[in-house]
């Protein structure tokens, strides 16, 4: 079952590292044609090689509204088409100031907003006006996080980050219901902790990985692996999911559902 994408052009902002590249792959192997965006030039290089030959990566602001127009309009000069958007692109903005409530700063506020909230709605939107503009449907996926729906509160306080990704929700939500009459289907794919770049502080904290054994049971107790959500982005970008729209698939090994020790 390797045909599921067969021919179809899609478009991952952020892409280059971590999830998003990993999905890639899964959509490559998948039978898709690919345009990969990131922030780094080098992972643009790395990406592009480790892809192959239905792959394009290019270097790119997910923040810049320019970004993603020009990655579907580089989708469909290299590839002929262009068929569904994985927006991954997004991060902590701890560094910036993100953290509990009462210590949370402006700058932390709208720096983590800007990342993970504005970067979407900029290339949802680039989505929406290319399949309009072909008069056609499509498919787009948002990478929402468990911490939208469910929080924890010794280990991961960063309340904008939270509000960014429960909004991620309300605005697929709002959107898939708007568009669905266009034939154009919009989901969430909402992870707990992954083992990738942005994850290295949980990674390295002994406390939060016996916690994680716990909140995060399923197959022995671990942090996610970005392959661990590729099947169920590949079925999103997919013909199977052709009847199914302003959806949150949970893929956290049961961290929605485990109370967690500390």
């Amino acid at each position: 079952m390797n045909n599921w994408l067969t021919n179809k052009g899609i478009v991952v902002i952020g892409g280059t590292t971590g999830l998003g590249l990993s999905a890639a792959q899964a959509f490559v192997n998948h039978g898709a044609n690919v345009v990969v965006i990131g922030r780094n030039p080098e992972s643009c290089l790395m990406a592009e090689v480790d892809l192959g030959q239905n792959a394009r990566a290019k270097q790119g602001d997910a923040t810049d509204a320019q970004t993603a127009q020009n990655a579907i309009q580089l989708c469909v000069r290299e590839f002929g088409s262009f068929d569904g958007l994985y927006h991954v692109a997004g991060g902590s903005g701890r560094k910036f100031g993100d953290g509990p409530l009462h210590e949370l700063t402006l700058d932390g506020w709208n720096t983590t907003l800007n990342l993970n909230l504005t970067s979407l709605m900029l290339s949802n939107q680039a989505a929406i006006r290319a399949f309009m503009g072909m008069n056609r449907g499509g498919v787009i996926l948002n990478m929402g996080s468990v911490l939208g729906e469910s929080p924890s509160p010794q280990h991961f306080t960063t309340h904008a980050y939270a509000a960014a990704k429960s909004a991620v929700i309300g605005f697929t939500k709002s959107t898939a219901a708007y568009y669905a009459k266009n034939n154009i289907r919009i989901n969430v794919l909402a992870p707990a902790l992954v083992d990738t770049p942005m994850a290295k502080r949980a990674s390295e904290d002994d406390a939060i990985q016996s916690f994680i054994k716990t909140k995060q049971p399923l197959d022995g107790g671990r942090m996610a692996q970005p392959n661990d959500l590729d099947g169920a982005a590949v079925y999103f970008m997919s013909d199977f999911s052709r009847f199914t729209t302003g959806q949150v698939l949970t893929v956290d090994g049961g961290w929605s559902v485990t109370e967690g020790q500390y």
